[in-house]
């Protein structure tokens, strides 16, 4: 009887065309190598790849693609990258809205994981200044915003080392005045950092 696998030539070349079409967006080819290779996206899940498809459609903004892929394989917004991240941190560090609900849909707990930094995906929202993203990911689990940071203290600490105002003032209508309060891993405050650095606007 014949092995249904693919000889190894022929699995490489389906993945470097999976690659190519991630990288492009083209949504249709990737539908096209699914159907032809439906185990394909299990075998990327499972370690085949460092950075998933997803990864790529999620740092680079294809849209449809990524939602596409969260349909046909789900697992896939679990994986990570070798820097422990995945496709919902790089769509939220980067603003892509859509990419954020379509992820965030599918497995809402990603909000909650952190990378090899020790940041979740509302982390890097916040040090981007990716407003809308934080809105999008609050709704969904208020308790990331409540994750404290190694050393640098809250993600409001975070702000206001980045200088996102308007981050800052999002988050803080969506954590406890004891959160506000808290300190960084030296005892600062939100409103001593925010004084070092002349942010009038943060103790207002």
């Amino acid at each position: 009887m014949e092995a249904q696998t693919q000889p190894k030539s022929g699995a490489r070349e389906m993945e470097e065309r999976l690659k190519k079409a991630a990288l492009e967006g083209k949504t249709q080819e990737l539908l096209e190598i699914h159907r032809g290779n439906p185990l394909l996206l299990d075998r990327v899940t499972v370690g085949s790849f460092d950075e998933t498809p997803l990864h790529v459609a999620a740092l680079l903004g294809h849209t449809d693609l990524a939602e596409r892929l969260v349909i046909l394989k789900p697992d896939l917004a679990e994986s990570l990258d070798s820097s422990g991240s995945s496709a919902l941190h790089l769509a939220s560090a980067k603003g892509y809205v859509p990419i954020v609900k379509a992820l965030v849909s599918e497995k809402p707990d990603m909000c909650l994981a952190r990378n090899r930094d020790g940041l979740n995906p509302l982390h890097l929202a916040a040090k981007k200044g990716r407003v809308e993203v934080l809105k999008e990911l609050v709704r969904i689990r208020p308790g990331a915003a409540q994750a404290r940071v190694d050393q640098v203290g809250t993600v409001l600490h975070l702000c206001v080392k980045h200088f996102q105002l308007e981050a800052l003032k999002l988050l803080m209508e969506a954590v406890t005045d004891e959160f506000i309060h808290a300190g960084d891993a030296y005892g600062n405050t939100i409103l001593h950092l925010a004084v070092g650095d002349k942010q009038t606007e943060v103790g207002s």
